[in-house]
């Protein structure tokens, strides 16, 4: 029998019939606001709103929730809810709760987070679930004050709050950057006369709506426009980083005394020239001169003529004819300043060639074209070109007479990596007439048809023209 009863049990759970159970669930909140949530103690009112909505298909089992406010110091006040419902119907499934405070004249200016104690559910359900504390959510984007309630006095919220962090350069500080591409203490300032300090490239700015400061009380050795610093003599500089107090936030500084010592010396770099080269045998490599830098020792080359040679440590791969240029340029370090840009350049000369083109140098309108032919030494494809246009063109190997004058005409080959390009150029003249362009006419008379073939075709007399 007990076996029975399970396999009915199983077989009623398990796809034959199955009920629906109620889950257990938590009670929610439907919604926490407050009316106003920016606020100022010398207005006319300091009173705030609270109203708090939950639901829970049982009902809700408390009468009232406290409210806490607490700014960045500790400092608190708390009030209570109360449900709206009256008399209160332990089984209502959505429940308000509301009641306000207000705020004293002196109280301190700031953000202020709003939390409520838990609501719990109605135990008839058989259980009993709580919300947790019930915190404000984000109701604007002010950084640092996303949520809470603002507290200002004469408009200034005075918010205390970190606008900027760095520098940087001092891996001491321990700082999390956002960004920790730009902002890493690899990067240091170069703390020398002839330089400058943008302070915006060691400090990051966690308001990106206010603009970061800079200002000196060194002038003699340091001077700013506000934005750059830059060191104009040696000795010490003193500085202070910044962003100004504004309606929303305290002003925020840093302050720092650097030494700055005497100017970077530009460096100068030797490069000894490179012989020409011959376009045989290639690609061929061969070695370079070196070059030394006192700031940063051998510097290699690059080639700014891929096409043509491509640089390889102390060698030069060269890979066709043509001009090879190679740059130097000795990078910036904390001691030195970076070199100009040195260039060396030197030829790949291609093996010349010889070309083949001696076309008529008076041609006859009335032939309309002329068969051109040319030949190359290196056995290569020869192409044509001709001009003006209105008096010829070229298609392939065929000049095409259009007018009576002068037609210049250009046979080229264009080489290869290792044979030089070449072309000619030849003025043919083109004399006579165009030959009268013929047309063809259709006439009729009652049943008889004749066709009339003329430059300017007319139907014989009583004919009428077909068009």
């Amino acid at each position: 029998m007990k076996i029975k009863a399970a396999l009915l049990a199983f077989a009623l759970i398990g796809g034959i019939q199955a009920f629906p159970a109620s889950a257990n669930v938590k009670p929610i909140v439907e919604s926490f606001a407050f009316t106003p949530d920016d606020l100022d103690l010398s207005g006319k009112s300091t009173r705030v709103d609270f109203e708090l909505v939950v639901s829970h298909p049982s009902g809700i089992d408390n009468t009232k929730t406290d409210i806490t406010l607490k700014n960045s110091r500790n400092d608190t006040l708390t009030t209570a809810l109360t449900r709206t419902d009256s008399p209160i119907d332990p089984k209502k499934t959505k429940v308000t709760f509301k009641g306000f405070i207000e705020f004293p004249r002196d109280l301190a200016t700031g953000v202020y987070s709003v939390t409520a104690t838990e609501i719990k559910n109605n135990s008839s359900a058989g259980y009993q679930y709580s919300t947790g504390t019930i915190e404000s959510s984000k109701i604007r984007d002010l950084i640092g004050a996303e949520s809470g309630i603002l507290i200002r006095s004469f408009g200034d919220l005075n918010l205390d709050y970190a606008t900027f962090v760095g520098p940087s350069y001092d891996a001491t500080l321990g700082i999390a950057y956002a960004d920790p591409i730009k902002f890493n203490s690899a990067k240091q300032p170069i703390w020398k006369v002839g330089e400058a300090l943008n302070p915006s490239d060691y400090f990051e700015l966690k308001v990106p709506k206010l603009p970061l400061l800079i200002s000196t009380s060194t002038p003699k050795v340091c001077t700013s426009d506000g934005k750059i610093m830059s060191f104009v003599s040696e000795g010490t500089c003193s500085f202070i980083v910044s962003t100004a107090k504004t309606s929303d936030y305290k002003a925020k500084t840093y302050s720092q005394s650097a030494t700055i010592s005497a100017a970077r010396v530009k460096v100068t770099l030797v490069v000894e020239k490179i012989p020409n080269q011959t376009a045989t045998n290639l690609p061929k490599s061969i070695e370079i001169f070196p070059v030394y830098s006192a700031s940063a020792g051998y510097i290699l080359p690059k080639s700014d003529t891929p096409q043509v040679c491509l640089a390889a440590g102390f060698f030069v791969r060269i890979i066709s004819g043509g001009t090879c240029t190679l740059s130097y340029q000795s990078p910036d370090t904390a001691t030195y300043r970076a070199s100009d840009v040195y260039l060396q350049t030197f030829e790949i000369v291609r093996t010349p060639q010889t070309l083949e083109f001696a076309p008529s140098s008076t041609v006859d309108l009335k032939s309309k074209t002329l068969t051109l032919s040319a030949s190359a030494s290196s056995g290569a494809a020869v192409t044509f070109t001709a001009e003006p246009a209105a008096n010829c063109s070229v298609t392939g190997t065929t000049l095409n007479l259009l007018k009576v004058g002068n037609c210049v005409v250009t046979a080229q080959q264009a080489g290869t990596t290792t044979i030089a390009p070449i072309s000619k150029t030849v003025t043919i003249s083109i004399t006579g007439k165009a030959a009268r362009e013929l047309r063809t006419i259709s006439c009729v008379k009652g049943s008889k048809k004749v066709s009339v073939t003329k430059a300017k075709p007319k139907c014989p007399k009583g004919y009428s023209r077909v068009r």
